[in-house]
């Protein structure tokens, strides 16, 4: 299994010139490749493959007045940044195909020179890790770095990262082994499953009542962003005091992201580590996030949730089970099997007609955890999937509706 391991770079000044020079020129390559898919698509020529573009592109562009610069740069740069075109254009077209899983990916795009994250990629012939610690870039020199923790392996590659808030990173692709954890089983050896309903006034809410609550990073930093944001707003466009406070207005961005990621991890691994079986609800949150409720789904962040979940599961050897969105598992009694009529979001507690009351998300919860044993014991059986309702349900257990739809009740 190949992971990524990143690590903050402090370059001298001297390096974040050619650095900066580096990340122009991979970024000038990278646009004069895509342009020439283009033209040859419009001319209804084949496309050239990666070699043509890479001595037409750079080894004879080198030796030209409009690109002579080129020859600066170290070409292993260059020719990875024509690398990067090349997988680009073949996501795209195996998404047209339907050879890729995911959501669509469009056509690669051109670069600009006013995108404050910038990258440059090298292989394994373009930098090396010195004795002293420092890492050493071609036409670079040698860099200092932050080690955070020990490589598992020899780096096979490393993308180098100038973000919005003018931090660099190193981020090494690294080969690990086996790495699956022992089984947790209960006291009478039974496999600790837990079944999560996610949300936003309580994060997650397992089937015992336990609740992981919401940090609600972005709102809890929305009045330093916003006053961050006026400051730049009254600067003149071009001068020095507008380039201090949208560093300051990044770095505050930067925070928040990296707090919420930081937190991300932390219970994610948590999560896979004490319990066998994860199961979770296969939330829509592309079209949540085009509801009123858009700040809130982006600030929890369940995609990210859900994809560190799976690839730490994957990871320690444990299994994630993704249920149906379209069962109605804050609907359902989870002592008798009734399903009730649609709630609105302000209703967090129901009583069923047999006599029991649930609090909305324990029940959704206790529901997750029936469906999702009930999705493992029919991996090669018949479908015996919960009962999803004959009048056409549509929320989910949070009580927001899946895919496009918009918010029922408020």
């Amino acid at each position: 299994m190949q992971l990524r391991y990143r690590y903050r770079l402090y370059p001298d000044e001297a390096q974040r010139r050619v650095l900066a020079q580096a990340f122009g020129n991979a970024r000038v390559v990278y646009n004069d490749a895509v342009r020439a898919r283009r033209d040859a698509y419009k001319s209804g020529e084949k496309f050239p493959v990666g070699a043509v573009l890479q001595k037409r592109l750079i080894t004879d562009a080198k030796h030209t007045d409009e690109r002579g610069w080129l020859g600066k740069c170290s070409n292993i740069v260059l020719q990875q940044a024509i690398r990067d075109c090349d997988t680009a254009y073949k996501n795209f077209v195996d998404s047209l195909k339907g050879k890729r899983v995911g959501r669509r990916v469009g056509a690669p795009r051109f670069k600009s020179k006013r995108d404050r994250r910038q990258s440059i990629r090298l292989h394994t012939g373009g930098f090396s890790i010195r004795n002293n610690g420092k890492l050493r870039l071609a036409r670079i020199g040698d860099v200092k770095v932050a080690w955070s923790r020990n490589l598992p392996s020899d780096p096979s590659s490393v993308t180098v990262i100038k973000t919005a808030d003018d931090r660099y990173f190193a981020s090494f692709v690294v080969e690990v082994g086996d790495e699956t954890m022992p089984p947790v089983v209960d006291e009478h050896g039974q496999e600790h499953d837990l079944a999560l309903d996610l949300g936003l006034s309580a994060f997650a809410v397992d089937q015992h009542g336990n609740t992981i609550d919401n940090p609600r990073f972005l709102r809890r930093a929305e009045r330093k962003l916003k006053r961050a944001q006026r400051e730049l707003s009254r600067t003149q466009r071009g001068s020095n005091n507008r380039a201090k406070a949208r560093h300051r207005l990044a770095r505050q961005h930067a925070k928040v992201a990296d707090t919420r990621t930081d937190w991300l991890h932390q219970a994610t691994t948590s999560i896979v580590r004490e319990n066998q079986t994860i199961v979770l609800e296969d939330l829509a949150v592309s079209g949540l996030a085009r509801t009123r409720l858009a700040k809130s789904v982006h600030d929890a962040s369940w995609g990210t949730f859900r994809r560190l979940l799976s690839e730490k599961a994957a990871r320690y050897g444990r299994e994630l089970v993704i249920i149906d969105r379209w069962l109605p598992t804050s609907r359902t009694c989870s002592s008798c099997g009734r399903i009730d009529g649609p709630k609105s979001l302000d209703v967090r507690t129901w009583e069923c007609p047999c006599g029991t009351t649930h609090d909305r998300d324990h029940n959704a919860a206790k529901n997750n955890l029936a469906a999702g044993r009930a999705e493992r014991q029919n991996a090669c059986g018949p479908d015996i999937r919960p009962h999803t309702g004959a009048d056409g349900d549509e929320t989910g257990s949070s009580g927001t509706p899946r895919g496009d739809a918009a918010p029922r009740a408020a």
